[in-house]
């Protein structure tokens, strides 16, 4: 089985990810951030991973310490559940629709961080969450992942709409991406031979 468990400690979080690439999209997510635990059990729902993730964080200062090392904590678990990458499909994308709006999203799992969000928020906030610090997450999770990851929001008008879809779409191109594939016979998906 292709799982990974990490804690993170730090002065400002404490961080607690069990992930299992090859689940059924069950989840128990409790960040103390709400928006935020909307947003990630769409991730394991649609990406089909299994998801533990407690945070405690210093959010009577703000969100975003607790955002970006649960992003951290979580493109860990993930880089270190996916092991030395053999054998899997590597790259996917996903378009999803939400209502008005609709979002894209493709990944490489090439073991090269980098990250392009192209997203406008009409609203500082969506809940809890600083619209700002959804970018923030992406980048977040590409670099500590090690993969490279494009999101885009095509168009909507409301920014629940589009968070939503931009992370039902990060879910579903994961799945694909990690996704064992038969035909690789548990080579690793490069010309260079390694990710």
């Amino acid at each position: 089985m292709r799982t990974a468990t990490l804690e993170r400690e730090t002065s400002e979080t404490e961080i607690q990810v069990t992930l299992n690439l090859d689940g059924s999209g069950q989840y128990d997510v409790n960040t103390g951030v709400g928006f935020l635990d909307h947003l990630l059990r769409h991730v394991a729902v649609h990406g089909l991973f299994d998801m533990t993730l407690r945070a405690k964080g210093d959010l009577e200062i703000d969100p975003h310490h607790t955002v970006e090392d649960v992003a951290l904590t979580l493109g860990a678990c993930l880089d270190q559940a996916l092991g030395d990458r053999k054998g899997i499909v590597r790259m996917g994308h996903a378009y999803v629709p939400m209502d008005e709006s609709l979002a894209f999203v493709a990944v490489d799992m090439s073991g090269r961080p980098y990250s392009v969000v192209q997203a406008e928020w009409s609203a500082p906030m969506i809940g809890q969450l600083p619209a700002t610090l959804i970018s923030h997450f992406l980048e977040s999770l590409a670099t500590a992942g090690r993969l490279n990851l494009h999101a885009r929001v095509l168009y909507g008008r409301d920014n629940h709409h589009k968070a939503e879809a931009l992370f039902k779409a990060l879910g579903r191109a994961l799945d694909v991406a990690v996704r064992l594939e038969p035909r690789r016979a548990g080579m690793v998906p490069s010309t260079k031979g390694v990710l």
